[in-house]
């Protein structure tokens, strides 16, 4: 919080509620460490990765495809964050995981918890439909200390393959997280492999089942004229032309001011082979 904003609060002119700050959010896919991705690999360009984050500065960060190595520099050289999220493929260290990281000096954790996405969402390391590989939902229920507002924050990442099993991933989302927050304002950051065109993004910003979510799409809500070069997952190559499939929605308590494609470079190499996805979210 700002110094004029903490005047105003000891003044007695604004209250917590109406002095909250806008959320800078990003969603980033590191590209797994275990990649053999040659000049790319993580070693060389783990620097690059970290001052990318720095640079932004966000409040809030929805990881993907996080394998343990990473995980632990996250956790290392993150300092000024705390995460939330365990692996997929056993709860705890096996596989990746789509892990949150949140500013422990904004924010404080009330629940924390994770669901996989199949017919078993409970079941740790269950897949289900056509999906490749096990899946999972990360999400934690955040208080800001300095307004006491509490929100819900997700990430995922969706199947590479199953286009059954996006379209069920969105649902099993759309439907579990409203019980999950019960009424409160949320947050969902991912890498769901599908572009605006997919019925599986339709599930999710057209829902019709009954007390699903509507999430808004804060890069659309902010650029409403699709472009051709939209592409979040450049291969290490610097694309740009094509479509997202890397995203930040939020619910209708939200309204996006600022979004971004972050094409962060340095002598020709890039941080992931997706570019990171930012978002400056508004309290209404």
């Amino acid at each position: 919080m700002t110094l004029f904003l903490r005047l105003l609060l000891l003044l007695g002119l604004v209250t917590s509620a109406t002095a909250a700050e806008p959320l800078r959010v990003m969603s980033f896919n590191v590209r797994y460490a275990t990649a053999a991705d040659g000049d790319n690999a993580w070693t060389k360009r783990t620097d690059l990765f970290f001052a990318t984050i720095a640079a932004y500065a966000p409040d809030l960060i929805g990881f993907q495809e996080v394998v343990a190595v990473q995980h632990d520099a996250l956790t290392a050289r993150l300092t000024d964050y705390a995460f939330s999220g365990v692996a997929r493929d056993d709860g705890q260290r096996k596989g990746e995981w789509s892990c949150i990281g949140y500013r422990k000096a904004r924010f404080t954790a009330v629940a924390e918890e994770n669901f996989w996405l199949s017919e078993t969402p409970e079941v740790i390391g269950s897949k289900s439909w056509d999906a490749a590989l096990t899946r999972i939902c990360s999400w934690v229920r955040l208080r800001e200390t300095a307004t006491g507002k509490e929100f819900l924050f997700a990430n995922t990442h969706f199947d590479h393959r199953g286009v059954v099993a996006r379209q069920e991933a969105s649902r099993v989302i759309s439907t579990r997280l409203p019980q999950i927050a019960a009424k409160l304002p949320a947050l969902l950051t991912g890498d769901l492999n599908i572009n605006e065109d997919n019925p599986a993004y339709a599930v999710l910003v057209k829902p019709t089942t009954p007390g699903a979510i509507r999430w808004i799409d804060s890069f659309r809500e902010v650029h409403p004229t699709r472009s051709p070069e939209e592409a979040s997952f450049n291969g290490f190559k610097g694309t740009t032309k094509g479509s997202r499939i890397d995203f930040i929605f939020h619910t209708a308590d939200f309204v996006a001011t600022e979004s971004t494609i972050d094409r962060t470079a340095r002598d020709g190499r890039y941080p992931s082979d997706h570019y990171p996805v930012t978002a400056v979210l508004r309290w209404k």
